[in-house]
């Protein structure tokens, strides 16, 4: 199987938008009133945004945008076949999206995941983020969330001296660069399940 990681385009995040999990669909449904695919796409190209490929096709989606100066949130959804994408976004979020989004400038990145889903939170903790606090109520429903971070304190896997100056670019199995998604300030919901 060969997994690729390109940067986000309005084609692929729509497509993995119209076909999320079920664990992602719950999570993304209850942080907002209304949303299409492609709504949901257009808000993660807001940031850097990422898709993950296999063979060829389009089956998760991962990113971090900044909300304020300092400030960003990270984020991902994906397919039913995201499980098999997850050891290559861990990889690109420890060489080139965590470093990148320091030196952009970042000191705390944000990530929510619905209390319930395990899977979420186990990913969340393999990726070195810090549960911070429970968020009774956050969903429109009343859904419980977690909330986690990873603050410059906590980013051990990111030195200050090697995080600035990079330039992130997705990058392939086979670590080329294949160009970069926009910045920009909105965000896609942090459905973070894997």
């Amino acid at each position: 199987m060969i997994v690729r990681i390109i940067g986000g385009n309005l084609r692929d995040l729509s497509y993995i938008a119209a076909n999320l999990r079920p664990e992602d669909q719950a999570e993304i449904d209850c942080q907002f009133d209304d949303w299409t695919p492609v709504q949901l796409a257009l808000s993660a190209m807001q940031g850097h945004a990422y898709i993950v490929e296999l063979d060829g096709n389009p089956e998760a989606a991962f990113g971090a945008a900044p909300l304020r100066s300092g400030l960003w949130i990270a984020w991902s959804w994906g397919t039913k076949r995201m499980k098999r994408c997850v050891p290559r976004v861990t990889e690109f979020f420890h060489a080139v999206l965590g470093p990148d989004v320091a030196a952009q400038g970042a000191w705390r990145v944000e990530a929510r995941a619905m209390a319930g889903n395990d899977l979420a939170v186990r990913w969340l903790n393999r990726l070195g983020a810090t549960e911070r606090c429970h968020l009774p109520g956050y969903g429109k429903n009343g859904e419980d969330f977690i909330l986690f971070d990873w603050t410059r304190e906590t980013w051990n896997h990111v030195p200050l001296s090697e995080a600035s100056g990079i330039e992130a670019a997705p990058a392939n199995t086979d670590g080329g660069r294949q160009g970069r998604a926009s910045s920009g300030g909105a965000v896609a919901p942090a459905a973070c399940g894997q």
